[in-house]
């Protein structure tokens, strides 16, 4: 079945950092987005226009909530004032239950491994057969819920550091097996436990953030606190396999529309920028529309095309499972993935949502339909699943940044990170930039 793909909507804002105190809880929830900094007198403007500061970060943004409607208009020497308003992201991802060398034969005691065929490209067990395994290296994953009890997940999870910003708890709380964060914190790193599946980086710290909740709802505060939280924790690498598209302009052409989308993005791509600069490289999702990005005015992207960000396209295999080993093994864009050189920079491995018939396929003891073999398989909650989108490239991409700087003792820059990407990278496409592509080409280890 198809099931909606992360977004969120309006919802209230909880602190990131230090949290300075908590309104009422009907109050609106206000993004302040400054010149860098912030006046010196902002907690005063705030309480003077019936608001309360809930947080305040050091890369010029400020989160207040107020149930006065003039709140915004009240507040001076500040770029922006603007409400925190939901948005909904914009195609769905594939979801399928599991029952239960190399994949497909590789006779590792992992037993689901050989479904992972994703690690064969971007050359996770050669760089592990190296002595290259993501040790020394930590990982924030910003999602929804996860299973911290699952096997594959457990022995990686520092619960010291990670954090839920929510108010729902860490913990993925639905009866609905399927966990989003729990699929790609897995692809990231899920242990090399002689059990179940194995992360690309199987030895990578993870620092678990939820700014979702487990339905899909959040909102752009959660999420800048959670960016906020990763980079202050000293993460390495930060995954962002959620985001939305929101149009630039409403049907009214209502001015203050278009200036409160804009203010969004910079209030975003401000804390994203911030991470950068403390040393986290903030992988994010391109999304799943089949939209071309270049030139691609009328709608905001979050949080793929936004300063900070380096965005992944997905690739899938076709028929990988009935393939001939050694035949066919390049990667094709995958039918929904977005493109265009001006927001993508990597392409990873995604999976795909297309259905060329029934033709049945047996691998690691489970037996599907052979198109079912060429999503991405991972851990869900209490158990494993196939699901495809850039949600799935994205952890890959990651899982890769964190080998890589694991091989470099577990201390990179994220230029130096992303021009050792390039420089691993296989351009598949035409030389140079390519749509699908990116500028790197399809992520490997290099190895």
């Amino acid at each position: 079945m198809l099931k909606a793909s992360i977004r969120a909507s309006v919802g209230v804002a909880l602190a990131a950092g230090a949290m300075l105190s908590v309104s009422a809880a009907n109050a609106a929830s206000y993004l302040i987005v400054g010149n860098q900094s912030l006046p010196k007198n902002l907690s005063a403007q705030v309480d003077k226009a019936g608001g309360t500061l809930t947080a305040r970060y050091p890369f010029g943004l400020a989160v207040a909530e107020s149930d006065n409607p003039d709140f915004a208009a009240s507040i001076a020497g500040v770029r922006f004032v603007v409400e925190d308003i939901g948005f909904v992201a914009e195609a769905p991802t594939m979801e399928i239950g599991a029952e239960a060398g190399y994949p497909p034969n590789s006779g590792d005691d992992d037993f689901f491994f050989d479904l992972q065929w994703g690690h064969n490209y971007v050359g996770a067990q050669n760089a592990w057969n190296a002595g290259v395994r993501g040790q020394g290296v930590r990982v924030a994953v910003l999602d929804g819920g996860f299973d911290l009890d699952h096997p594959d997940l457990a022995p990686n999870i520092n619960l010291a550091l990670s954090a839920d910003f929510t108010g729902e708890g860490l913990e993925y709380g639905l009866p609905d097996p399927f966990s989003h964060g729990t699929h790609v914190a897995g692809t990231i790193a899920a242990a090399d436990n002689a059990f179940g599946t194995i992360g690309v980086a199987p030895e990578a710290e993870r620092v678990l953030v939820k700014v979702l909740g487990d339905s899909g709802s959040g909102s752009f505060a959660d999420v800048i606190a959670g960016i906020y939280h990763a980079a202050m924790v000293d993460a390495d690498v930060m995954n962002m396999s959620l985001g939305a598209v929101i149009p630039r302009s409403n049907k009214d052409q209502d001015p203050g529309y278009a200036a409160g989308i804009s203010a969004l993005a910079n209030a975003v791509s401000q804390a994203m920028s911030w991470a950068r600069q403390r040393g986290t490289l903030v992988i994010v999702s391109a999304g799943n529309a089949g939209s071309d990005l270049d030139g691609d005015g009328s709608i905001v992207r979050f949080n793929n095309g936004l300063s900070g960000a380096v965005g992944i396209s997905a690739l899938t295999t076709l028929n990988w499972a009935s393939q001939i080993p050694g035949e066919n093994e390049s990667l094709v864009p995958a039918s929904y993935t977005n493109y265009g050189t001006s927001q993508v920079e990597f392409s990873a491995p995604g999976g795909s949502v297309d259905y060329p018939g029934n033709e049945g396929c047996v691998v690691a003891g489970l037996a599907r339909p052979c198109w079912v073999f060429d999503l991405v398989f991972s851990t869900g909650n209490g158990s494993w699943y196939w699901s495809a989108g850039t949600s799935m490239a994205a952890p890959h991409a990651a899982g890769v940044a964190a080998l890589i700087i694991s091989e470099n003792g577990g201390s990179m820059k994220p230029a130096q990170v992303e021009a050792q990407m390039r420089m691993r990278g296989i351009d598949l496409g035409k030389p140079g930039a390519d749509d699908f592509f990116g500028r790197g080409g399809q992520v490997s280890s290099g190895y």
